[in-house]
């Protein structure tokens, strides 16, 4: 059996031309099995080896070598995002009359665009590529590099980067408290890829070494996680009686204007009726959450609409919600709408709005605006000139409540980036967001699961209200306490879990377990390049 196994890696490593692309096209593809809401992630103990057995069939490090790797790279890449983002085309079908034209060219750009970066990690990982079983060193810090780099390039893009895929299972997603994503990714590539040291030449030296310990490893992150989900429930925020309310709105009726007053009143009933949690309805709620873009108008221009909410809240009731809201541009930029979270009191009146710091390129705005405009381009929203970006990240303080980190949408997928940079601890992460865009694809999951990780990096609880789903309230943990699922249609009441203690490893030592791993994997590929 290994002989036949290893005759399948020397056929896999001698594939050339567009071949070698192939394989590492479909390697790419079975990898999104990895990603929510499928979530088999041993599958890469399968894909990343292909990697491995084609980048040993290059030549020695030349041009045409590193040329060779980009290919394999991209390949993969290409597969990978686009079998796990094909979704994103879901969004240009909401007004297929304007955008379905866009379709094709975003579901395979986007993709193509994306796989760039893998591409500069395999060829990065040639620089360094030996015959000696620290190899894998090279691909982890070749492709954890570019994985970093995807997430920070360009405003960053980090969805489905590979450490997610040991965040499918929630033990081993408590090491995010230690390393944080980006050192549970290349963590997570050097474990996949270990396998493939199993099919070296019998007298190899370290070939069953290394993937011995990166099993040790993967135990140990198990046990430890395993070990840590074993506390018992977080207590309480007392005085905090929690609802979100999940109004299942598809997307082209929730942005209509000429429904703005059946939509209102459409919250307000669903927010008001009785449970068992909550007998008497909001009369026993005192903080009420409702999701991103609630209003299909801006507020303070629509004077019945805060006088229906003053008519509905009771007495000590406080609405967070998301809602768009007019004030004047920012320094250098020519809008004045802004993507927003509103805390709302009994009477109707804003008390404070949170607005949204890292807007979603060609969804809330268009790079070059002015220009992409003039040519007839418009981003999803349609909104003229763009949503403005606020300047910083601050906490809110909401009546009768801790502090929370306001997060609009997409804000809650970038790692180290999800508090204040002032450094105020919050108490709670306040998640908001509207995947109606997507329907019941696999991109709501995708941004759940996203989401889930900052509570185990940060320590802290989740209050996350999406439109369509997924809502839930999330604990320091990652332990969901209570959710509504994807196209459910109804009240989430719960309490509100208290945080940790103090801040985990990985919020307080930001990139350091990162860093760590990343200079390790340097040095033990530098060190076998001497030996090849």
């Amino acid at each position: 059996m290994i002989d036949r196994l290893r005759g399948l890696a020397r056929r896999t490593s001698r594939l050339t031309g567009w071949r070698r692309i192939a394989l590492a096209f479909g390697a790419g593809a079975v990898s999104a099995l990895s990603t929510a809401p499928f979530g088999v992630w041993p599958v890469l103990f399968l894909t990343f080896p292909v990697l491995v057995f084609l980048m040993d069939g290059l030549p020695p490090l030349s041009a045409r070598a590193v040329l060779a790797a980009l290919g394999i790279g991209w390949g993969f890449g290409f597969g990978y995002f686009l079998a796990s983002l094909w979704w994103i085309g879901s969004a240009f079908l909401v007004e297929a009359d304007v955008f379905a034209w866009l379709l094709p060219f975003a579901v395979v750009s986007l993709p193509a665009g994306l796989a760039v970066f893998p591409a500069l990690g395999l060829a990065a990982a040639k620089l360094l590529w030996s015959r000696h079983p620290g190899r894998i060193c090279a691909l982890g810090a070749g492709l954890g590099g570019s994985e970093w780099l995807r997430g920070h390039v360009l405003t960053g893009f980090p969805w489905n980067t590979f450490g997610y895929a040991l965040a499918e299972n929630l033990a081993l997603a408590q090491s995010a408290a230690l390393v944080g994503l980006w050192g549970l990714t290349l963590a997570a590539i050097l474990i996949f890829a270990a396998p493939a040291l199993l099919l070296d030449p019998p007298r190899r030296k370290g070939r069953l070494l290394w993937p011995a310990v990166a099993g040790l490893v993967l135990v140990a992150a198990f046990g430890w996680g395993t070990w840590r989900l074993s506390a018992p429930a977080f207590p309480l925020v007392e005085g905090v009686r929690l609802r979100i309310m999940q109004p299942a709105l598809p997307q082209d009726q929730k942005f209509s204007y000429a429904d703005r007053q059946r939509i209102l009143d459409l919250y307000l009933d669903l927010s008001a009726q009785p449970s068992a949690v909550y007998p008497r309805g909001l009369a026993d709620v005192t903080l009420l959450v409702w999701p991103e873009s609630a209003f299909p108008f801006i507020y303070e221009r629509e004077p019945w609409a805060p006088a229906r909410i003053g008519a509905t809240l009771p007495p000590g009731t406080i609405l967070v919600t998301g809602a768009a809201r007019y004030g004047p541009p920012p320094r250098g930029q020519t809008s004045g709408f802004y993507n927003s979270i509103r805390v709302i009191d009994s009477s109707g009146t804003v008390l404070q709005s949170a607005d949204k710091v890292h807007l979603v390129p060609f969804g809330e705005y268009l790079p070059f605006q002015p220009v992409m405009e003039a040519i007839g381009f418009e981003q999803l929203t349609r909104q003229r000139g763009g949503f403005a970006s606020g300047d910083t990240l601050r906490n809110l303080a909401i009546p009768g409540a801790p502090k929370a980190t306001p997060l609009i949408c997409y804000e809650a997928i970038f790692p180290d980036a999800v508090l204040p940079a002032d450094g105020e601890r919050p108490g709670f992460l306040l998640n908001v967001t509207n995947d109606a865009w997507f329907g019941l694809t696999p991109g709501p999951y995708q941004h759940f699961l996203q989401a889930r990780l900052r509570t185990i990096e940060e320590g802290l609880p989740m209050v996350r209200a999406a439109n369509t789903g997924i809502s839930a309230v999330i604990d320091p943990l990652g332990r969901i306490v209570a959710e509504l699922s994807l196209g459910r249609k109804g009240n989430l009441d719960v309490g509100l879990p208290t945080t940790l203690s103090d801040a985990t490893f990985a919020g307080r030592y930001r990139g350091f377990g990162f860093g760590l791993i990343f200079v390790l994997n340097l040095a033990l590929a530098a060190g076998c390049v001497r030996k090849r």
